[in-house]
């Protein structure tokens, strides 16, 4: 996979030479370009904002520097691969686990993230008739820019591309990934020694017995989610929950709505 940014921080960036995006990177399995958008301006103050129309707090980066520099990084493109365009942005799709997934299938990601009130509007509109623009937002809150987006989305999508995690299982139990785990959190884990600080490890995980592991393990994914999650479970198709995982939710004070989906059981108060 081929990944670009453009960015006014290139050391903001730095991360990317880290942990398994940096190994993947010196295998060869992630070909990740930086780009300075500032290279691409033409005045001696190297400018990549100004003021928004209509007035209003802030600065709005310039599209003259934007298109210059998505023209040459596309024409930089080898072979009939076609880039996808990943905006981050607070107005953006969520972020999934789903949708890390779609992006690690694609050959070539080109990230901008914007400083200031984001960019004119105008680039996204001209490039989005021509690529996949893909607008995304990692949370529910602002950040001063979108490189730390940038860095959450590839390590999420690197992860999942074949051969970069040391075992391939690594990921098939992960919170969000697909399979009988799907849309439940990760449950916890232990490692040695079997005894820390006068704490023990549950019995069942040292009973060698593979059927009783994966259900404690799917017990505790339940409550976690519960506790963290509940809107996980409301949205989860009843029809995935087995009679043993129903009845974790009933101890945990859940039950079937009127409307065939699990919610918090409502108990009347006693007078």
């Amino acid at each position: 996979m081929r990944l670009d940014v453009i960015t006014i921080f290139p050391e903001y960036l730095e991360p990317l030479n880290l942990s398994l995006v940096g190994k993947a990177r010196a295998r060869g399995q992630l070909d990740v370009r930086v780009h300075d958008l500032r290279d691409w301006t033409h005045d001696r103050h190297n400018t990549v904002d100004d003021t928004p129309y209509g007035g209003g707090p802030g600065m709005v980066m310039k599209p003259e520097p934007w298109g210059e520099a998505l023209d040459a990084v596309i024409g930089s493109g080898e072979g009939p691969d076609r880039p996808a365009i990943v905006v981050p942005t607070p107005s953006g799709r969520p972020f999934t686990q789903a949708l890390a997934g779609e992006l690690a299938g694609r050959p070539w990601l080109i990230f901008t993230p914007a400083r200031y009130e984001g960019i004119d509007r105008r680039v996204i509109e001209e490039y989005g008739e021509r690529y996949e623009v893909l607008e995304v937002s990692i949370g529910d809150y602002v950040l001063a820019g979108g490189e730390a987006p940038v860095l959450v989305i590839t390590e999420a999508v690197a992860r999942l591309l074949p051969g970069v995690l040391g075992n391939a299982e690594s990921f098939r139990d992960d919170s969000f990934a697909a399979g009988e785990m799907a849309g439940l959190l990760e449950g916890p884990v232990y490692t040695k020694p079997p005894e820390w600080r006068d704490r023990g490890i549950p019995e069942v995980l040292l009973s060698g017995h593979h059927g009783k592991v994966a259900r404690w393990r799917r017990d505790e994914a339940l409550r976690r989610t519960a506790l963290n999650r509940p809107d996980l479970i409301q949205r989860r198709d009843p029809a995935a929950f087995d009679k043993h995982d129903r009845r974790i939710l009933a101890e945990l004070g859940w039950e079937m709505t009127p409307e065939g989906r699990f919610g918090r059981a409502t108990r009347a108060v006693e007078e």
